[in-house]
């Protein structure tokens, strides 16, 4: 994928993709997408997940794929391999060629994502309220 030029929709996010990478993002994909109705966007120049503000991202990077979480470190406890970092309670997963998830992992995080948004509201929100 070039850095210079974002992807202009999700399918040609992963279609800019090669290998690994490519069959990796569009598995997550697949899962995070038949886990729960989530609005599918390009932003940041990665792949965002939406719903009642952001959810969940996957970006894939040249030598890794990261599958992150706004609020994932609350979610530590259903993926021990998830990384804190950065604001939001944000926690990421990070894949190098070879290393799966397992696809019932991949749903549960997401509708527990998804979950935590619908009780708590936008994590972006609730941290500029703090």
């Amino acid at each position: 994928m070039q850095k210079t030029t974002p992807a202009s929709s999700p399918d040609a996010y992963v279609a800019a993709l090669d290998g690994w990478r490519r069959a990796c993002v569009g598995e997550l994909r697949a899962e995070v997408r038949a886990a729960s109705a989530m609005e599918e966007v390009v932003k940041w120049r990665h792949l965002v997940y939406l719903a009642n503000g952001p959810v969940l991202l996957i970006r894939a990077e040249e030598a890794r794929v990261l599958f992150g979480f706004w609020r994932g470190q609350q979610l530590r406890a259903i993926e021990p391999g998830l990384k804190p970092g950065g604001k939001y309670e944000m926690a990421t997963l990070e894949l190098r060629e070879g290393m799966t998830v397992d696809p019932a992992t991949v749903r549960l995080l997401t509708r527990k994502a998804v979950a935590l948004n619908r009780t708590l509201g936008d994590p972006t929100l609730a941290a500029k309220r703090s």
